[in-house]
């Protein structure tokens, strides 16, 4: 069961990192550009691209939902998990929630810095943002923190319809982030698939890095046990 569970996370790593690779490649080559205006300005009126299609409360529930992928946050919520972990003395889960957010926060600062892709100016924003645009930083903070916690609390939770719920919730905060940042025009579809790719990525890998340590030192224990 394990080791399906390990081949399972190696391939969602894999899947992320293709993923990421070939959106960046559209990108670069500028394939992507139609179809990002024409999801941007789908979402706005024809007469007024400064206004939302529907109503306006929605705009209003996507501005609250977004925070949930900022700096702020990301990092208050970060900062709760690790004292709560510290108080159980679980060090291996504090070095997979720092390795994962703090080192995912500078990859994807380094990204954005190697593809200086300047953020939309299709529609008018609903947002001001400052920094480059690809890949977006929410999206894939949000796939990062989010899906890194469901993985610490699936590990012990021995229910599967908890362990479904908590991934389910997981995902659903990651996708609703995502499609946030494209509702207020602060980012390209491609900016957010790109985020969710390789926040996949890289909570992927930052698992398989716990997992590997934790055997490790489960094999010494039996060994020192052993003799």
């Amino acid at each position: 069961m394990v080791e399906l569970t390990i081949l399972a996370v190696l391939f969602i790593m894999v899947f992320g990192i293709w993923m990421f690779a070939e959106i960046a490649d559209e990108v670069t080559e500028g394939d992507s550009r139609s179809f990002d205006e024409w999801v941007l300005t789908s979402l706005r009126q024809t007469e007024d691209p400064s206004t939302i299609r529907g109503p306006g409360w929605i705009t209003t529930w996507v501005e609250e939902v977004t925070a949930l992928g900022g700096t702020a946050v990301v990092t208050l919520i970060t900062v709760v998990v690790i004292g709560y972990l510290l108080l159980f003395k679980d060090y291996r889960a504090v070095g997979m929630v720092l390795i994962a957010v703090v080192g995912g926060a500078l990859l994807v600062s380094i990204l954005k810095s190697s593809f200086g892709r300047v953020r939309p100016d299709v529609v008018p924003r609903l947002m001001e943002e400052t920094s480059l645009s690809f890949p977006s930083g929410h999206a894939s903070m949000s796939a990062i923190l989010y899906l890194s916690l469901a993985a610490l609390l699936v590990n012990v939770q021995p229910r599967r319809r908890v362990r479904i719920y908590i991934i389910t919730v997981a995902v659903l905060l990651t996708v609703m982030i995502g499609l946030s940042r494209v509702w207020l025009g602060v980012h390209y579809p491609t900016d957010v698939l790109a985020g969710w790719s390789f926040g996949l990525a890289w909570a992927s890998f930052c698992y398989l890095i716990i997992w590997y340590f934790r055997q490790r030192s489960e094999r010494k224990q039996d060994y020192l046990q052993a003799e």
